[in-house]
């Protein structure tokens, strides 16, 4: 028999037990591990702080901004269906938290970035791929896809997949075109997320939640980029958005280029430029003749710096030398 002054302090006042309930609340435990965008809170939100913020890109905004936009025309053309794309939400997590946050079956392609020399995933929902092959395969307007479970992916619905995300790829590419010229290619399909490991469980990653709705069918698109996949560029992402012209100010283009046109350079011209043996040349004194094999009609070298400008022939004009300008000088010269 349980004693009544359990509850009790030393000096008789009543001192509050914490039921497992409340226990598991201010650790953070118990929560809804399969929603992905669920908070946490507790200790495990001081323990996961470090998670909440990541560098805020602006340009990449309007990247996907732009990619909703093409890729409704796009799947529009392709499945000659009212295709609506939908951005629902972008967020920073690491790696590990994305694939953790995957509801399976999904498939997951693995794309590489070309020019950044880097990798992207991008997951879609099983909602969507039976969504896809129901329209595609001439399945009835306004009832949603049948799904089958306990099933693998056959090859049509495999090969279709597979044309739908080098459609989206192709537009991913277009939206990066104002920012800077990328080339997204198709590497592999994998449906074990342990498979699609490209990068460290702890890294940065940003995630855009897409949503794609064909009347009473559609699902959801996820789009996984690394900060390090789109560290070449991150200067670029950086920037705010003013007009279609990203960045750009006349008013400072044109007062820039008013003041370089006053800008003072110093020029030197070069008769003959060669080479010499370090021995060859502690021998010389005063009076040394030094040949430069060079004609009195052969094009002197006009510089700025190191930089080579015009090439022409040196003549006398009253008492001073002059260059006449023949034509650009080689780059190599």
């Amino acid at each position: 028999m349980a004693d009544n002054n359990d509850n009790f302090k030393d000096d008789g006042t009543e001192s509050k037990v914490l039921s497992q309930e409340e226990i598991d609340a201010l650790l953070g435990y118990g929560l809804n591990s399969g929603d992905a965008l669920t908070q946490r809170n507790g200790v495990q939100a001081i323990l996961n702080s470090n998670m909440v913020f990541y560098e805020r890109l602006p340009m990449l905004e309007i990247v996907f901004d732009r990619l909703i936009r093409q890729m409704a025309t796009s799947l529009r053309n392709y499945t000659q269906d009212n295709v609506e794309v939908s951005l629902e939400a972008i967020e920073s997590m690491r790696f590990g938290e994305y694939v953790d946050s995957l509801t399976l079956p999904t498939l997951i392609n693995v794309f590489k970035a070309e020019e950044w020399d880097n990798y992207g995933l991008m997951s879609l929902d099983s909602a969507l791929i039976y969504s896809l092959v129901d329209v595609l395969l001439g399945g009835r307007r306004g009832t949603a896809a049948m799904r089958i479970e306990g099933r693998p992916y056959t090859t049509i619905e495999l090969n279709i997949v597979k044309e739908i995300i080098q459609l989206i790829l192709n537009d991913l590419s277009a939206a990066f075109d104002p920012v800077t010229s990328v080339g997204f290619t198709f590497d592999r399909l994998e449906t074990n997320p342990r498979f699609a490991q490209i990068t460290r469980d702890s890294n940065a990653v940003i995630v855009a939640h897409l949503r794609i709705d064909m009347e009473s069918r559609g699902g959801k698109i996820d789009l996984m980029l690394p900060y390090t996949t789109l560290e070449p560029v991150r200067e670029l992402l950086l920037q705010m958005f003013m007009g279609e012209r990203f960045g750009r100010d006349t008013v400072w283009e044109n007062h820039l280029m008013s003041r370089l046109w006053d800008t003072d350079i110093e020029v030197k011209a070069i008769l003959k430029s060669t080479k010499a043996l370090l021995s060859d040349v502690s021998k010389w004194e005063k009076g040394t003749f030094f040949p430069l094999d060079i004609k009195p009609d052969d094009n002197v070298s006009v510089y700025c710096g190191d930089v080579p400008l015009f090439k022409g022939n040196m003549g006398r004009r009253n008492q001073h030398i002059v260059i006449r300008v023949q034509g650009k000088a080689e780059k190599n010269g």
